[in-house]
């Protein structure tokens, strides 16, 4: 396998791990193996520590493709509480307000799903990584502050209610590039006449890869230390061998 080259892994993102984290395992096991201080190697799409799923990690001169690699559509399965919003739109707040819920029906629901079909234009997330003046939002919103963030037009392909009760809804999205799935669980929050926040969140496809293809971090990291690996003539190791040993840490 020549990874300097360029290959692109499918992994599932484990719950807790930051993408950087996932990238910058990839990189450790195979800087160690090629022995190099060096090796591009980066993600195309970000998942939010609290999310799992399909995560695409592209090394070498497969990097190039980045750009093209997170412009896929990609599915998700989102399940979101009813009647409580928080600051982040997910977990990783605390609750700041309540809301009714009694009058939400499977109904209702189903109609106001389609409300958020087609195009749509949605305002990010105050915690999330929007530059406001050259700053991250969610830097601002950490110190109390509430950026000022603009719509941006997003395309809905399918919203599909997979689970139902008037405390908790599970959907299915598939959806553009760009879509904050926690900004969806807060804007059908306030059309169900309530609110709502994301509780889980799964990431099952980005363009053609799908869930069932990824191996999970640990499975992907020991192939990774095991699979025969390709020098090219002008990539040998700097200390004429490579290595199979590698930290455990993330």
């Amino acid at each position: 396998m020549d990874f300097l080259s360029g290959h692109t892994l499918l992994i599932d993102k484990p719950l807790g791990w930051t993408s950087f984290d996932v990238v910058k395992r990839v990189r450790g096991v195979l800087t160690r193996r090629y022995g190099m201080k060096r090796l591009k190697v980066g993600h195309a799409g970000t998942l939010d520590p609290l999310a799992t799923g399909v995560m695409l990690v592209c090394t070498g001169k497969a990097t190039r493709m980045i750009d093209t690699l997170q412009a896929g559509v990609k599915e998700y399965v989102a399940t979101m509480a009813l009647g409580a919003t928080t600051p982040s739109f997910d977990l990783e707040t605390e609750i700041d307000a309540t809301y009714p819920t009694g009058h939400i029906t499977r109904e209702l629901t189903e109609a106001t799903l389609t409300r958020f079909l087609g195009r749509i234009e949605q305002v990010p997330p105050a915690f999330s990584a929007v530059k406001v003046d050259g700053k991250r939002a969610y830097k601002m919103a950490r110190q109390g502050k509430t950026p000022e963030l603009k719509p941006k037009v997003l395309h809905i392909d399918e919203l599909e209610l997979l689970e139902f009760d008037q405390q908790q809804i599970k959907v299915r999205v598939v959806c553009s590039k760009g879509t904050y799935i926690r900004a969806l669980a807060r804007d059908i929050g306030t059309a169900l006449g309530s609110g709502a926040h994301l509780t889980a969140l799964r990431r099952t496809r980005v363009g053609e890869a799908c869930i069932d293809q990824c191996l999970d971090i640990e499975s992907a990291i020991e192939w990774l230390r095991t699979v025969e690996i390709e020098f090219p003539d002008d990539a040998r190791p700097d200390n004429g061998s490579a290595s199979n040993n590698e930290t455990t840490t993330k």
